[in-house]
Formats: C-alpha cells, sequence, structure tokens
C-alpha cells in the first residue's frame, strides 16, 4: 500500500471512531478513484446520505482493533514444583496440569501419582515415562514427588521398611496426605485417584494401594515388588534377587485393581515379583501381542473376585528393568516396548473408587 492510500485508510479509520461513517466510506471511495488526498476529507454534510454508499464491510478491515486476548481453553499446561509437610517429613513434587484441567479447575479430573525409581528424580521420571503426554489427551494431573537424599542415599522409597509398610505412618502417611492436599488444590475427582510406579517405586505404589483403598482406586506396579515382600534391607535384596515369598491369595487383605508390567529378563528386580502382585487371582485370559516396535509381550485379564480387584499382567520379553514405551529423555526405558503409560490410563480410567464416592455422599 502507497503512502497516500495509507494515510487516506488512517483518515478513514479516525472518521469510524467517531462515528461517522458516511465520511468514511466517501473518502475509502474517492481514494480508490484517485481524486483526493489525506488532507481533502470531505466534510459532514458534503451530500446526502445513500444506504448503497455505506461499504461497512470494508471499514470494518481497517486495524483499528486491539487483538484479543487467548481464550480459556488455549491455556498452556501447567508444569509447576512445589514443597509439601506432614508429620514432620517433607517432600518436593513436580505437578503437571494439563491445559484442558487449568482451562476449567472447576471440572473434576483425574488424579495420578507417579512414584520414580531409585536413582530418578521427578523431572527425568515424567520425561523417561511420557506420563504427561499421555495424561493430556484424556485430561488427568499427574503428580510427580521426589524422593529426597537425606531419606534414602538413591532417592528409593523405603518400600522395603516396616515403619513404611502401613497406613497413618512414615512416606505411606507422607504421600497419602500429599495426594489429598493436591486433590483438593486442584479440585479433582476424588473417585479418579490413581498410583503407579517403577521399582522402587512400583513397590511403594502397592504398598499405598493396601494401606489406603478409599484413596487410590486402582494401581500400576512396573518392575515392582508385592507389598510386604521384605522387611528390612536383607530381606528385600533377596526378594529382588530371588522373587518375593509372600503371595497375596496367602493374605487377608483385600487387593485394589491392579496392573503390572515387568520384563521377562530383568536383571535387578526377578519377575517373580510381577506374577506374586497378581497370586491368587482368579484364572485370566490370555493373549500375545507386539508393541508397534516389535516387542513380544504376553498380557493376562484376571476378572475381579470377592476381595480383589481385576488385575492385568504384562509380561514383556526379552526386556530388562526399564519403563516399556517410554523416552530415551528419561533414565531406566526401554522404548520399543509397549506403552505402559497408555495402557496404564486405559486400566485407570475404567475405574471408580466406590469408597471415595461413599465418603463425599457422607460428607
Amino acid at each position: 500500500m502507497n503512502t497516500l492510500l495509507s494515510g487516506l485508510m488512517r483518515d478513514a479509520a479516525q472518521l469510524t471512531r467517531d462515528g461517522r461513517l458516511v465520511d468514511a466510506t466517501q473518502l475509502i471511495q474517492r481514494a480508490l478513484r484517485g481524486e483526493t488526498s489525506p488532507t481533502e476529507a470531505p466534510p459532514t454534510a458534503a451530500r446526502p446520505m445513500v444506504e448503497d454508499d455505506v461499504i461497512e464491510a470494508q471499514v470494518r478491515v481497517v486495524d483499528v482493533q486491539p487483538t484479543p486476548e487467548p481464550r480459556a481453553a488455549e491455556a498452556a499446561d501447567a508444569w509447576t514444583q512445589g514443597s509439601f509437610t506432614h508429620q514432620g517429613r517433607t517432600v518436593d513434587y513436580m505437578l503437571f496440569v494439563p491445559a484442558s484441567a487449568s482451562a476449567q479447575p472447576a471440572a473434576a479430573r483425574p488424579l495420578v501419582l507417579m512414584l520414580h525409581g531409585c536413582t530418578q528424580g521427578a523431572a527425568d521420571f515424567a520425561a523417561g515415562t511420557r506420563m504427561n503426554e499421555r495424561a493430556r489427551e484424556s485430561g488427568c494431573i499427574v503428580l510427580y514427588p521426589e524422593q529426597a537424599k537425606r531419606a534414602h542415599g538413591q532417592k528409593c522409597w523405603n518400600w522395603f521398611k516396616t515403619q513404611h509398610q502401613a497406613r497413618g505412618r512414615g512416606e505411606p502417611a507422607l504421600l497419602a496426605a500429599l495426594t489429598e492436599h493436591i486433590v483438593a488444590q486442584q479440585r479433582a475427582d476424588r473417585s479418579r485417584v490413581y498410583v503407579a510406579g517403577l521399582s522402587a517405586g512400583g513397590a511403594m505404589a502397592d504398598v499405598l494401594g493396601h494401606c489406603y483403598p478409599e484413596l487410590y482406586a486402582a494401581v500400576g506396579v512396573h518392575s515392582g515388588l508385592p507389598h510386604g515382600a521384605a522387611h528390612d534391607m536383607m530381606s528385600a535384596l533377596n526378594a529382588m534377587r530371588t522373587g518375593s515369598p509372600t503371595a497375596r491369595g496367602a493374605t487377608t487383605q483385600g487387593s485394589p485393581p491392579t496392573i503390572v508390567f515387568h520384563g521377562d529378563a530383568d536383571p535387578t528386580v526377578h519377575p517373580g515379583n510381577g506374577r506374586a502382585i497378581v497370586a491368587g487371582a482368579m484364572p485370566g485370559t490370555v493373549s500375545e501381542g507386539l508393541s508397534a516396535a516389535g516387542r513380544r509381550y504376553t498380557r493376562t485379564v484376571h476378572p475381579a473376585s470377592p476381595g480383589r480387584g481385576d488385575a492385568e499382567h504384562w509380561v514383556l520379553h526379552g526386556a530388562g528393568h526399564a519403563w516399556s514405551g517410554g523416552s530415551a529423555a528419561g533414565s531406566y526405558t526401554q522404548p520399543d516396548g509397549v506403552d505402559a503409560s497408555r495402557e496404564m490410563l486405559r486400566f485407570f480410567l475404567a475405574h471408580r473408587s466406590t469408597l471415595a464416592d461413599a465418603q463425599q455422599r457422607a460428607s
């Protein structure tokens, strides 16, 4: 656009803002015919108004309005850090709230508590599992506590110590209280709260599922061990090396809905621990399959039974001690395996806590 025409458009815009639509229309028409200059704008009463002269659509294209603010639905994901203290224990965490959830805080969203393995941290675990990407698809909030080195030199959750295996004390109490805090803060759906973990985190996830069945509607254990598999460091090392002597079917506790992934070539945590987690379940339906990259797996689906939730047991053939289908951006991942994060979310979202629903109705 040349200088003359630019000036005319500015004058037309000013006339429009002043409410002089007829004058603005006349000026644009004369400019298009090359008959005037920016300083020759006609007076208001130059000629009678003719309805067909008002070219409102053309006047509106003049850039005189501010750029509109982004809509709430276009907000970015929230990825924040925090710290929480309970019973004298403090834990740092990272929190992922997808845009669909942060833009609509009144909507009750599912929440997944993700517990990393030894030597890992919250950011590393999030990157390796790609759980944030999967959670974004379903609008889930994801909470990643990070074990402190002062609690364990290798940042392992203390699943193998008796003081951290019971309700109301130790790390289970801390993690459950943190979960409750974030559920309240984010107004998440109390009936759709889940917990998952890898290795030591998977073992602690199973502890939480047993100790707080009213809080966690389902549990995901990847390359972990069953609740009660050990009571000290020596028994933990033995269970990791040879498999857990504890069979769930021999306990009097109920079992929450649980999905298990374990590599049959895991050199760190014996694959028998995966079998021990689902021991005592009803006979299941077995199927074989391949991941998108060709990694074989065997999946057994166990139906629910009195006192026990349903379960899935995925044996990852040839896989080691690593999160199946994860990203090389994080540690302890098997990128060519079946997508454990996606499958866990599928399993989780098929379950709601009837205990949490009853508590909500009672309150």
